[in-house]
């Protein structure tokens, strides 16, 4: 498998790092402890996170710890890498079988000849916010006119979310505003404090980590924009295709674990879990805490009638428009539909009942 680069959890320069390494330590506990004994050989599968916190994937790293994975015959390492295309292009090189890219990439991707499709809605509310100083007297997006917005990378999902947002304030990037990548955690810290950025395209998880290193910040995105869901689990057609019955043991396994965390009698277990996925984030049991209920808020279902994971195709429809209208992709989908699928999730709930 080739090599991936990620970045750390506060700080996040380019450098190499194994989770899978992490999470072979803790494996064969949770093989033991979450699951009868397992007969038959695993089959080793690689899923890849735009970046290496534990927390925001964490139906995956609960489905380790919790032996779901294993229960399905399926041995998984986890990669972090820099953010959704280059998530999406290990799963196009086949160095890994499923992702959690943000739904704009992969329509972005979809339009270059790219057959990712997203199969399940993990932050079904959105993950994102334009954020800035505490202090700053911006209260919208109309006051950024003619300012720099930072992002964490070039053309991960924050940069559609913030494109999404500011073409509703019938702004375009490179016009009426300008797109700056500085990283995040401490360079997104750095560039607030220079002045190089005015503002800043955040997930949940880097909003908490700037105001818990003393960059307060609040959010100013319109409330309307809420519904925009943000990454989720992909994988590409052809695994949909031809090896549908991993595609159903992955997503099964990855539900249930989606479910036990929701569930706050199984709290302190989960956060042992995710503290084996990542021990940065562990550090600090009290931000760790709230830094996961912040997550894990943006992931529970909008509609519960139609369980965990399912995609509302108008938002879809609305994620592709507002694609278009940034200039991110130059005409809508021949088929939209073919980006995403919720025809497992009936099933995968089945699981959790």
């Amino acid at each position: 498998m080739g090599t991936f680069f990620s970045r750390s959890v506060t700080e996040k320069p380019m450098m190499t790092r194994r989770l899978s390494i992490v999470l072979a330590v803790v494996l064969p506990f949770a093989l033991l402890v979450g699951a009868p004994a397992q007969t038959q050989e695993l089959r080793p599968v690689t899923f890849v996170q735009p970046s290496p916190s534990a927390i925001n994937s964490f139906p995956v790293f609960v489905a380790i710890g919790e032996g779901y994975f294993a229960e399905e015959g399926l041995e998984v390492s986890v990669e972090a890498i820099n953010g959704s295309a280059a998530v999406l292009q290990a799963l196009s090189a086949g160095q890994a079988q499923f992702g959690r890219p943000g739904p704009g990439p992969v329509i972005a991707a979809r339009s270059r000849g790219v057959d990712a499709v997203f199969i399940y809605n993990v932050a079904a509310r959105s993950n994102f916010g334009i954020v800035v100083r505490e202090e700053s007297d911006i209260t919208g997006p109309e006051g950024l006119r003619g300012k720099v917005i930072g992002t964490g990378t070039a053309d991960g999902a924050e940069v559609g979310f913030a494109r999404n947002v500011m073409s509703g304030s019938n702004m375009v990037a490179g016009t009426d505003f300008t797109f700056l990548t500085v990283g995040d955690g401490g360079p997104a810290t750095v560039a607030f404090n220079s002045g190089e950025m005015d503002a800043y395209s955040a997930s949940t998880a880097d909003a908490a980590i700037l105001n818990q290193r003393g960059m307060k910040v609040r959010d100013i995105t319109p409330p309307e924009f809420a519904r925009f869901f943000g990454n989720g689990l992909a994988t590409m057609g052809d695994t949909i295709r031809n090896d549908r019955e991993l595609v159903e043991k992955f997503g099964r396994a990855f539900t249930r674990g989606h479910a036990f965390a929701l569930d706050d009698a199984n709290r302190e277990v989960v956060l042992a879990h995710l503290k084996a996925g990542n021990p940065q984030e562990g550090e600090d049991p009290e931000f760790q805490s709230a830094l996961f209920d912040a997550v894990r808020s943006k992931t529970i279902a909008v509609d519960s009638s139609k369980g965990l994971g399912y995609m509302p195709p108008e938002v879809w429809e609305e994620w592709q428009a507002s694609l278009v209208a940034g200039g991110e992709i130059a005409a809508p989908l021949d088929d939209l539909n073919a980006a995403y699928t919720n025809e497992f999730i009936a099933s995968w709930n089945e699981a959790v009942q």
